[in-house]
């Protein structure tokens, strides 16, 4: 440690941390000019005098000086030294001594915009996961990442890096690189039968970032929208930032109720809905609602979102083909993920949109994020042109539908008679209904404390009365986690409902 005193002017170095001398030198003295220990045109020590003081070599002083040179705090005279600048807002000469070490305390009463405001204070997930520091049991939308061919995602990764040219490193199409586009084309029109041309298909950072496009580029604020309920809160978190007018419409056993739909808001201008697999409660749209759907849409000019996000995990027979297929009148947008074929950081979606909007959503796509990165579209085309995608995604079936026959069992042997399972037979959750004497929520906010994140599907819900129920992801959790996690929930709900007796005495 190394200290240096000279009237109101005190340093420290410490020569054995990891920051180097001469960025310890700049931080001590910009926070002495900022904290007013330093005053304006106050002049400084020479930088031979400061170096042997510290005992510090004059190259590391000078590098400090010029460095609080360049960014304006000192300023030199000609054969008269070295000063404190003069012109430094007088309120920046008054920070608090603290101001390296913590958190600025800013005025608490600054105001966003009303838009603003509304952004804030919206949830896109019933808790905020990205504070987790590693993965919980039953968390929705989690695929079992230890079972992903990480060796060949890296393998096609440095192969695509040696292969880079100048021309990908420069600004790309908004839309995305076209091989993955056609690729992603190819596939969705045989897996899940939608029609469309590589150009109608628009490369987004994820299913929410596609959602969002959409909801911006074809709403304006106080338009009606048809949702779900209950409902993914992604997209409800969207339309209430675009400030459009949401009106609820129920599900049942045939999905979307369309009759309910007309009746609530005949003049709409879109509607939400997840055909496939419904969220969260796991229904598929029957044949008769998707053929009304879609003439209510052509007959009075709405669009039909669709968010099809994990439809491709169909345990019973081959995958049900998407809303948008059926489609005459180019009225749906096709949303579709990578985040749970493949991984969530991988950050990429995609769109299917009619052939006349591809210039706007082109555009759109633009302002948001300019484009998307270039080196995972080319490793994420290579997977897909090689089969490891159709590969993974086979063998992902596979184990998910063990992963939810294992759930299934130990939930009927361990906490039978309290939770049911609802009969599942595509996706990656299920939902579990409660008898009458648990509460979702509260149990919910118990298994929390125990690390099992379990939400209850009331959470999800607008305005209907909700399901007493939780919902479970199982694709991450392995057959040894599965049966001690259930075991820890039979423990939480048995103290729940002793304290529930008790109280009831």
């Amino acid at each position: 440690m190394t200290k240096y005193t000279e009237s109101d002017l005190f340093l420290t170095l410490d020569t054995s941390a990891k920051m180097p001398l001469y960025q310890q030198l700049y931080r001590e003295l910009r926070q002495a000019i900022l904290t007013g220990k330093l005053s304006a045109n106050q002049r400084l020590p020479s930088t031979r005098l400061l170096a042997q003081k510290l005992d510090l070599s004059r190259l590391t002083v000078l590098t400090a000086f010029e460095q609080l040179y360049a960014e304006g705090y000192i300023y030199g005279k000609v054969g008269s030294g070295t000063y404190v600048a003069p012109d430094l807002p007088d309120e920046l000469l008054h920070l608090p001594a603290q101001i390296e070490h913590a958190l600025p305390d800013f005025d608490t009463h600054r105001s966003l915009s009303r838009r603003g405001q509304v952004i804030a204070g919206t949830r896109v997930s019933p808790r905020r996961y990205w504070d987790d520091k590693y993965s919980k049991p039953f968390r929705l939308g989690l695929p079992a990442l230890e079972h992903f061919p990480f060796d060949i995602w890296a393998r096609l990764m440095a192969q695509c890096g040696r292969n880079l040219s100048a021309h990908l490193l420069n600004y790309t199409h908004p839309a995305g690189y076209p091989g993955l586009r056609a690729e992603i084309a190819a596939y969705v029109q045989a897996a899940r039968g939608v029609r469309c041309a590589a150009e109608q298909v628009i490369i987004v950072s994820g299913a929410q970032q596609g959602i969002d496009l959409a909801i911006r580029l074809l709403l304006d604020p106080d338009d009606q929208v048809w949702l779900e309920d209950p409902c993914y809160l992604g997209t409800r978190g969207a339309l209430q930032a675009t400030s459009a007018q949401i009106v609820p419409i129920p599900v049942d056993e045939e999905g979307l109720v369309v009759t309910e739909g007309i009746r609530r808001a005949p003049g709409a201008q879109m509607v939400s809905v997840t055909p496939s697999h419904q969220f969260p409660l796991g229904v598929t749209m029957s044949l008769s609602r998707r053929l009304a759907l879609l003439q209510w849409a052509n007959q009075s000019g709405a669009w039909i979102l669709e968010d099809d996000y994990d439809s491709e995990y169909r345990y019973t027979g081959r995958p049900l083909s998407s809303l948008q297929g059926l489609d005459c009148n180019g009225r749906v947008i096709y949303v579709g993920t990578m985040s749970k074929v493949l991984f969530p950081g991988l950050r990429l979606g995609y769109l299917v949109v009619p052939p006349d909007l591809i210039d706007a959503f082109t555009a759109a796509r633009a302002i948001a994020d300019r484009q998307p990165p270039i080196l995972d579209q080319l490793v994420l085309t290579e997977f897909m042109v090689q089969g490891h995608f159709s590969r993974h995604l086979r063998r992902m079936r596979t184990l998910y539908h063990e992963r939810l026959q294992c759930l299934q069992e130990e939930v009927a042997r361990e906490l039978g008679g309290f939770i049911t399972l609802r009969p599942a037979e595509v996706g990656m959750h299920v939902v579990g209904l409660l008898n009458d004497d648990l509460d979702a929520v509260h149990l919910s906010q118990l298994l929390a404390q125990h690390d099992i994140i379990a939400p209850a599907v009331k959470t999800y819900t607008t305005l209907l009365p909700a399901y007493n129920g939780l919902l479970f992801g199982y694709p991450s959790v392995n057959q040894q986690e599965m049966h001690a996690t259930i075991q820890s929930m039979a423990q939480v709900l048995q103290s729940a409902l002793s304290k529930k007796q008790m109280q009831s005495l």
